[in-house]
């Protein structure tokens, strides 16, 4: 026998018995664990179709546990992270009417907080800027307990019942079979999935705008995503949606820039917190509250509060202002703090209880079970990053970890032996007292069945709500994001689900992306509604902090004018503005005039996607070297076609120039007829004419223009960059 055949035997053999592991599912029914047959895995047993989730469903249980307990120790979702300590505290006392919680009643009473943002599919090792949903998930450590606001930066999530979280993610992370893509939803079995569930397309059509690539953390909104309730000192709820709103704005990169950060720098969002705050420029949050009475749950013939694939928009219920969140020191270590912090969702304190969503009452199951695997048993609680500043008394005993020395010999209720201590302090409330929790006291009748309510049943009108109310270059973004990411999808019948899914949003948005990935659209879907919620589209959330935090470049060369430069810089610094000397080597640069400017990074070890706004310094000398440098070309070329502020003085417009970018000449700025056919060219470019002193007004344009973030007026579509 030849060599070549013992070696086909032996894989031969290997091969048969790795096939007694292998299960082929083609054909099957669905089971759990036990062999059983499932009837219903998309909705969770509840009493009635509105009604609370029921523990007796082990397929329930069975289902999350296993999901919860596929990976150690990194998270499941959530795994890639980045956190900062700070504090929160309320502006009044006007919530004392809807609940007895200090922390958000009390205008004296400053509460520390930790918050970690995360990206939801990639590994830890992965990039800060994938399109993906980021987490926003806060502790707050009142003097009642710890309250754990675990939310999102979109305000509504995929499905509407919990039951369907284990699908999603095996669908949204790598495929099974080959473990690829990494942090990435532009793949089959994530589309395949989607369009199997049109409950998901609201969310969807968030994921494909612009909010799913957050310029920062700091420029990036926070939603709680459930309906919650406050509960007064009278035992009355109110139900409350939380939004968190940052005070710089709400921006976000462009997708061609989002991918390339991934590869000049994978930790940016992560980097971008950290500097900020070793820097003192403090990310900082306003904390907004919906709030909707008991008796107008049902006011909103569209709209069920306990379906967390809709929102109740601001013009119908608006966003009261109630506190602010300011973060304010870095972690020492990554690991004891930013890894280890727990957050359950379970964690409320009095004045806060749940409602009936069915999405929510999974992961109050879900949190817990997740923790007890990552962090190796019970008494993750005494990690210090989780233990409450409340003190904790309680019969709880021993297991993994246990770091308390408990005394005495009574460790359960009723005891006489320790003085009936911990005694119960609640015992006979009927309502909430600040220190006390009492459940809210909830009517709940219904037949026990998996049966999800009709309410529920709407799954289009509110991303059409989202389409409308975009502007013209966010739309322009979502049906680019959709093309890209249905480009990467193989089989084409799943293409075309897709496609049929859009004519139900919006026949022109169906049009435009067919017309990208190669599918037919058939007659138009029913008539667009027509109706806007203008508080959706970022374009009405440009912030208050001015040019604060923003990073701005300029770059220079050996020659350069010195005086526009410094004073350039020196204004922004003085308006607290991160400003980076760039030139085409480190070191040090001679200035026209003789002396010497310090540079902080040659412009080959960074590129314009790093930064918010990008100058050129003027000088005949370094303007000749930038123009014969393609990393200097590039750059003011790149940083236009992402829409971003240019500043320019003096000759430093030849570098424009060079760089064949589509701004009026400098005879068209004298008022000869343009030579460019588009009015808004210059839209975001601020010029200084050679040999003019930067004056009040020239400053003035540099501040407005970075404040606008960016100018999505330009003709780009033919720059190379």
């Amino acid at each position: 026998m030849s060599t070549d055949e013992e070696i086909d035997i032996e894989l031969d053999d290997k091969q048969l018995q790795l096939d007694l592991a292998r299960v082929d599912k083609t054909g099957t029914a669905l089971t759990t664990d036990q062999g059983i047959g499932v009837d219903d895995t998309d909705n969770t047993l509840r009493a009635g179709p509105r009604g609370p989730s029921l523990l007796e469903d082990f397929h329930l249980r069975e289902k999350i546990m296993r999901f919860d307990h596929e990976r150690i120790p990194e998270r499941v979702v959530h795994a890639r992270g980045s956190a900062a300590h700070g504090y929160f505290q309320p502006y009044d006392a006007a919530l004392a009417q809807y609940t007895v919680a200090p922390f958000l009643t009390d205008p004296d009473t400053r509460t520390p907080v930790f918050v970690r943002f995360s990206t939801v599919q990639g590994s830890r090792g992965s990039t800060d800027t994938p399109r993906d949903v980021r987490g926003f998930a806060t502790k707050f450590y009142t003097e009642q307990g710890n309250f754990d606001l675990v939310g999102n930066n979109m305000p509504v999530f995929f499905i509407q019942d919990g039951i369907k979280f284990p699908d999603l993610v095996h669908a949204l992370k790598p495929e099974p079979h080959h473990e690829m893509p990494q942090a990435a939803s532009a793949h089959d079995t994530f589309w395949d999935f989607v369009t199997l569930q049109p409950e998901t397309m609201h969310h969807l059509i968030w994921l494909m705008s612009d909010r799913a690539i957050p310029r920062s953390y700091r420029t990036m909104q926070g939603f709680g995503v459930h309906t919650f309730r406050l509960v007064n000192a009278e035992g009355r709820s109110t139900f409350v949606k939380f939004h968190w709103t940052p005070v710089a704005g709400t921006h976000s990169l462009v997708w061609d820039e989002a991918q390339k950060i991934s590869g000049k720098d994978p930790d940016f969002n992560r980097r971008d917190l950290w500097e900020s705050i070793e820097g003192g420029v403090f990310p900082e949050y306003e904390l907004g509250l919906q709030l909707i009475a008991e008796s107008d749950e049902f006011a909103f013939d569209d709209i069920d509060l306990l379906d967390s694939t809709k929102i109740v928009p601001e013009e119908r219920v608006p966003v009261t202002p109630v506190g602010r969140m300011v973060l304010d020191r870095n972690p020492d270590n990554f690991f004891a703090e930013t890894e280890q912090v727990a957050f359950c969702i379970g964690n409320v304190v009095p004045g806060i209880d749940f409602t009936d969503d069915p999405l929510l009452h999974a992961r109050l199951f879900s949190y817990l079970d997740t923790q007890l695997t990552r962090l190796g048993g019970p008494n993750f609680p005494q990690i210090p990053i989780n233990r409450p500043v409340a003190p904790v008394r309680n019969h709880q005993q021993d297991g993994f970890h246990q770091d308390d020395i408990p005394l005495g010999q009574a460790n359960y209720h009723p005891n006489s032996l320790g003085g009936g201590c911990p005694f119960v302090p609640g015992a006979g409330l009927t309502a909430p007292d600040q220190n006390t929790y009492v459940h809210f006291r909830e009517q709940v009748d219904g037949h026990k069945g998996r049966k999800r309510s009709e309410t529920f049943a709407d799954h289009y009108s509110q991303a059409t709500l989202f389409w409308n109310s975009m502007s013209a270059w966010e739309k322009e973004h979502i049906a680019a994001a959709y093309q890209f990411e249905l480009g990467k999808v193989a089989p084409m019948h799943i293409r075309e689900r897709m496609v049929e899914h859009l004519n139900q949003i919006d026949h022109t948005l169906a049009v435009t992306v067919a017309a990208g990935i190669g599918v037919a659209v058939r007659e138009p879907g029913p008539p667009n509604h027509g109706r806007i919620s203008p508080a959706l589209s970022q374009t009405t959330m440009p912030g208050s902090t001015g040019v604060r935090g923003r990073k701005v470049a300029i770059l220079v060369a050996d020659g350069v004018d010195d005086i526009g430069v410094a004073a350039l810089r020196e204004r922004l610094l003085a308006e607290e503005a991160l400003v980076d000397v760039l030139a085409p080597v480190d070191g040090a640069v001679t200035t026209a005039s003789g002396g010497v400017l310090p540079v902080d990074k040659a412009m080959n070890t960074v590129a314009s996607v790093l930064y918010d706004a990008v100058a050129v310094g003027g000088g005949d000398a370094a303007v000749d070297v930038l123009v014969a440098d393609g990393v200097a070309v590039h750059f003011v070329a790149e940083a236009y076609k992402h829409a971003k502020p240019l500043i320019v003085l003096g000759v430093g417009d030849r570098l424009v120039q060079a760089a064949r970018l589509p701004v009026y000449e400098v005879s068209d700025r004298t008022g000869d007829v343009p030579s460019k056919p588009i009015a808004a060219a210059l839209d975001g470019v601020v010029f200084l004419a050679p040999d003019a002193a930067p004056d009040a007004a020239f400053f003035a344009e540099v501040t407005e223009a970075i404040i606008a973030h960016r100018h999505y007026d330009r003709p780009v579509a033919g720059i190379a960059a």
